[in-house]
Parts: C-alpha cells; structure tokens; sequence
C-alpha cells in the first residue's frame, strides 16, 4: 500500500496513492486505523508533503561498503548514528536550497524507514513488527561544516535538506531494494539496499538501544558509493524500485 500526505483546498489530507489517482482517507494513517472516503483526485493536482511529520530524524553513515571506500574510511564496527533537525525536511513539491555557494554541497540517496509504534530495545525478532512502512530519502550534506565541525548535526540540518517522499510502501522486501540516484537525467548512484553493511533489522535494535522512536519518526539507512556537489537548477531523481521517484530541484 502507497500512502502519501499532500495539500488540497487549503487543507493538509492523507490519502492512498494508485496509479495517478489518490483517494483520500479519513486520518493520519500512521497513527490511526483509516477508512477511504468517496473523494479521489489526480497526484498532478495536488502539492505533495512529506508522508511523515517526524519528531527525531536519524541517520546512519557508511553503510555501504563501496561509499565507505570512497571516503577513505574504515568501515564501522556499529552502525554510525547521528541526528539531524526534524525542520530540514521538505516533501517532493519542495526546493532544496544552498545556503551558500562557497561550500560543496552533495546529494545522498537513500532508504529511509518510518517507525509505525513506540520502540525502545528492539530485538532482530521483533524489529520489523515496529516499522511501518519506507520512503525515499535525499541526504543533503554540506561537506565544508561537516568537516569544520568534525559531526554532522550542522551540515545535514538546513532548511531542505532531507527531502522525503512522495510516498509511504508498507509492503517493501526492505533487504532487497534497488537504488539510484539521477543529477538531471545521469545516473550518478546505482546500488541495492542487500549492499547494507549493516541491515534494517540491525540498525532499528542499535538505534533503539540508544533512545526511544516515536510513530512517523524516521531513519536514512545510508547512502550508495557515487554522492556527488549540487548547483542552482539541478534536478535531483532518488529512485527506489518498489516505492517510486522522489524528485526535487534545488535552488539558491
């Protein structure tokens, strides 16, 4: 099931998405149980929002083995957690903007899951049980704070940088998703989440080791070898087989 969030009439709704056609619902599908209402309108009328309104937004780095190479960095023991500010993320109707031409600024395509229940100390066992569904995400990263600050909390947090949508999948094989990323048409990341150093089930039980997630709060799970500088006008493509195209522009 495809369910995505969007503005309508004035008004925040939730809905369905089939094909083109969204067929509205009568509540936030994450926290409630839903039943479709007799409304239904093309995803072309409508401006898309984030699936989600997440109170804490996680992220894990190097997850791939062949990014992990790129960078010229080991390749961690633990999955490598870090925080990012819940106001960096815009839905696909949504610019990412540069705060500042100076710094090389890079696009990061990735699987993002959605936490469907309380979790705290989950198990390999129970893990999935806790997730709701998965989305695309962009890790937008400004590489010149990242390495001035030595963490990553400024440099991932601007205002559109953590682009999420357009939709919800609750029925994905998370372990076995192809990913990409295209820059104005050119495939710049090509992968498979079964590329993940550390998988979906493993990471939900570190992370909950830590702190408590909360229903619609999220977790990047890591990003492909290829990332690469944006530029005023790009079109940024994250593609994952099985959810859909989340498309952005960015600007200055």
């Amino acid at each position: 099931m495809k369910y995505i969030r969007f503005y309508k009439d004035e008004k925040i709704c939730y809905g369905i998405l089939e094909g083109d056609t969204i067929t509205e619902v009568d509540n936030d599908y994450i926290e409630y149980e839903v039943e479709k209402l007799p409304i239904t309108c093309g995803i072309d009328e409508v401006d898309i929002l984030p699936p989600t309104e997440p109170k804490q937004v996680i992220a894990i780095g190097l997850n791939y083995e062949a990014h992990a190479k790129e960078t010229g960095k080991e390749i961690p023991e633990e999955p490598m957690m870090f925080m990012a500010s819940p106001s960096a993320v815009i839905g696909a109707s949504e610019r990412i903007t540069l705060p500042s031409l100076d710094h090389r600024i890079d696009y990061e395509a990735e699987l993002v899951l959605v936490i469907g229940k309380e979790a705290k100390n989950l198990t390999r066992e129970n893990a999935l049980e806790y997730v709701f569904g998965y989305t695309c995400g962009n890790d937008v990263s400004d590489r010149h704070l990242q390495k001035k600050d030595g963490q990553f909390t400024r440099a991932k947090s601007f205002a559109g940088f953590k682009p999420l949508g357009p939709v919800i999948e609750t029925e994905l094989n998370a372990d076995e998703a192809p990913i990409k990323l295209s820059l104005n048409g050119v495939v710049k990341q090509e992968s498979n989440t079964n590329d993940l150093i550390h998988d979906i089930k493993q990471l939900l039980v570190k992370v909950t080791e830590v702190m408590t997630l909360y229903p619609g709060d999220v977790i990047y799970t890591g990003t492909p070898s290829g990332v690469g500088p944006l530029s005023p006008g790009d079109v940024v493509e994250v593609e994952i087989e099985g959810i859909g195209k989340l498309t952005t522009r960015v600007e200055r």
